[in-house]
């Protein structure tokens, strides 16, 4: 690719114009929510930087971030162009930047849920609804701009109960991430918590999870959630058609090993409007404005 030869023969000291601004403008960035473990995530994301740089014939780049509001202002700031967001951050992050767009969705997104797990300690059963059983309990959620393990489960908890969690609860926790909040239920430092139930799924199939110790007593309604979203302004950075031809690569991924590392079984075509429910809801609970 022309611009690795520019980067390889200025590091060389044959080439002593370019720019890092010149290389900069021709490099697609982009970053995800960390909803799990920065290990898994970078693995992730570095084969998908490699997936779109051959379908792009640009350079990309995937960059870690500490927190969800992390990635919305990277977003905003267009640190970075396209990013991998639940359904609050991604509307969030496109109100923030005019004419940003969800563009693609994993099939599974369409209908997302949320799991409420439970310690072995508290002696819960699954049931299809909240109960008392859960009052005065320890709690976690995720991240607190985590759709599936802040927005959806405390909405459902709000709605079970006519109560914020806080007056549910004995205790309220934000592990921060999905398999934190996973570790911190199994080890009982928290007797429930909130999880998405890909993580916890995907955990279970690669035998992380003691289910002697912790289990998923209780399962949201669907929901859409995670997406890729891209800034409007991308046509004009590297050119005219950009947006659909990333959208294009996006649904066309078909290697299975990056797929099964979302876990997703493939990618689909999603507008901002399917995001509405997310909108509302995160107005409801006063989590947007």
């Amino acid at each position: 690719m022309a611009i690795n030869l520019i980067r390889k023969l200025a590091a060389a000291g044959i080439l002593f114009f370019a720019s890092s601004a010149a290389v900069s403008a021709q490099t697609l960035v982009f970053t995800a929510i960390p909803d799990e473990d920065e290990t898994k995530l970078v693995e992730r994301f570095r084969g998908i930087a490699d997936y779109l740089e051959e379908k792009l014939e640009v350079d990309v780049r995937y960059i870690p971030v500490k927190s969800y509001a992390a990635a919305v202002s990277a977003f905003r700031n267009n640190q970075v162009q396209l990013a991998w967001f639940g359904g609050l951050s991604g509307v969030q992050a496109r109100s923030l930047v005019p004419g940003s767009q969800a563009i693609a969705q994993g099939v599974e997104d369409q209908a997302f849920n949320s799991y409420i797990i439970a310690h072995k300690s508290t002696g819960l059963e699954e049931n299809e609804k909240l109960t008392e059983a859960v009052r005065g309990k320890t709690f976690t959620f995720g991240s607190k701009g985590s759709t599936s393990g802040r927005l959806i489960p405390e909405y459902y908890i709000r709605e079970a109960f006519n109560q914020a969690p806080e007056e549910v609860f004995s205790r309220v926790g934000f592990s921060g991430n999905h398999t934190r909040t996973l570790r911190l239920v199994e080890a009982g430092t928290y007797e429930l918590g909130a999880i998405n139930y890909s993580v916890w799924t995907k955990e279970l199939e690669d035998g992380n999870i003691d289910t002697d110790a912790v289990k998923v007593i209780y399962t949201t309604p669907s929901y859409p959630n995670y997406q890729w979203s891209i800034r409007g302004d991308v046509n004009e950075r590297f050119g005219e058609g950009f947006m659909d031809r990333v959208k294009q690569a996006l649904l066309d991924m078909e290697d299975k090993e990056l797929l099964e590392s979302f876990p997703r079984s493939g990618f689909i075509p999603v507008s901002n409007d399917a995001y509405t429910p997310i909108e509302m809801v995160g107005k409801q609970i006063g989590i947007i404005d």
